[in-house]
């Protein structure tokens, strides 16, 4: 696939104020974005993913390495590389408060160089999609903040750019409405084939929307993969034991030390155990726990793993997986 956004070996230091002390917040990431790909770009709170995401969208300089988008290198062919990317980013809505709905959207387009007649269509197209037409008078600062979301989203998508960021899509909005985004932006990639680069915490999100994933830990890229591998190599892994029997308090501690993303389901005469074994043969250091004080096992079954699951068995295990 035609790659549309090449980061090479970036990295970026920040000096702390009151000690002196320099703190390396990317160290020599690099990952391509296809054209015409969803990519999900994750990490941890502190793993270096913001950083890396305004390096992207030229807010901040990288200390070393080079980020071209569209063939253009950003740091010397700013302005024109940047013409190529549009972005909503959390905490900054993109939008001025004190426009309308609609006025918003002619603005936006206008500082692209887009005139009101020939983004017209486009408009009315963008207010029906994110169902803001009834809304299309009112002052932004009125709207609710998954209105005011979606608008922002609608204007980068109507800045025409190949390539979307988007920066936490549903951070802050109610269930109902982040619904609502995740359907819309759905509809979105699939009918205009935009390249896009979300990040987000909202595992659903991803798991939905994203064809691949890129996963920052510690200012450092440990999973570069698609979603679906990820999510079929750690379904072979997860597996569901029924006991006819309660584990007892020592059991459970070793349960947690050798499994620690391991969960135990405690009923009233019987528990249940959620495990991901590394190994085939981690089974046997499970059933001894078992065995140890005569713990009955009535069940074991391979059970279905979702996204939010896969990134913390990545994120806290520590460590790069060789994919297949």
């Amino acid at each position: 696939m035609e790659k549309i956004i090449e980061v090479k070996e970036i990295s970026k230091n920040y000096l702390k104020r009151k000690t002196k002390e320099m703190i390396t917040a990317v160290n020599d990431v690099s990952f391509d974005v296809h054209r015409g790909e969803v990519l999900g770009l994750l990490g941890p709170n502190g793993a270096g993913k913001t950083s890396t995401i305004k390096m992207i969208c030229g807010l901040l300089q990288p200390d070393a390495g080079s980020i071209q988008i569209n063939g253009l290198d950003i740091q010397k062919k700013r302005l024109k590389a940047l013409k190529h990317i549009s972005a909503v980013l959390e905490g900054n809505r993109n939008l001025y408060w004190r426009l309308t709905v609609r006025e918003n959207l002619e603005y936006f387009a206008g500082n692209r160089g887009r005139s009101r007649k020939e983004v017209k269509f486009e408009v009315e197209k963008l207010l029906e999609q994110f169902r803001l037409k009834e809304k299309e008078h009112e002052l932004v600062n009125g709207l609710s903040r998954g209105m005011q979301q979606k608008l922002a989203i609608a204007v980068a998508l109507l800045a025409n750019t190949e390539v979307i960021l988007l920066d936490e899509p549903t951070l802050g909005l109610d269930v109902e409405i982040s619904y609502e985004l995740r359907e819309i932006l759905k509809m979105i990639v699939k009918e205009e084939q935009r390249t896009v680069i979300i990040s987000s915490h909202d595992m659903p999100v991803v798991q939905d929307l994203c064809d691949r994933t890129v996963i920052i830990n510690k200012g450092t890229v440990v999973v570069d993969e698609k979603v679906e591998n990820l999510l079929k190599l750690f379904e072979t892994k997860a597996y569901s034991v029924k006991l006819g029997s309660l584990l007892s308090s020592d059991q459970e501690l070793q349960l947690m030390t050798k499994f620690p993303l391991s969960s135990y389901n405690r009923g009233v005469h019987q528990g249940t155990v959620t495990v991901n074994l590394e190994k085939s043969e981690d089974i046997y250091d499970l059933f001894d726990i078992f065995k140890k004080e005569g713990t009955l096992v009535e069940s074991i079954d391979r059970t279905a793993i979702d996204f939010e699951q896969v990134f913390m068995q990545i994120v806290k295990g520590e460590k790069q997986y060789a994919m297949v």
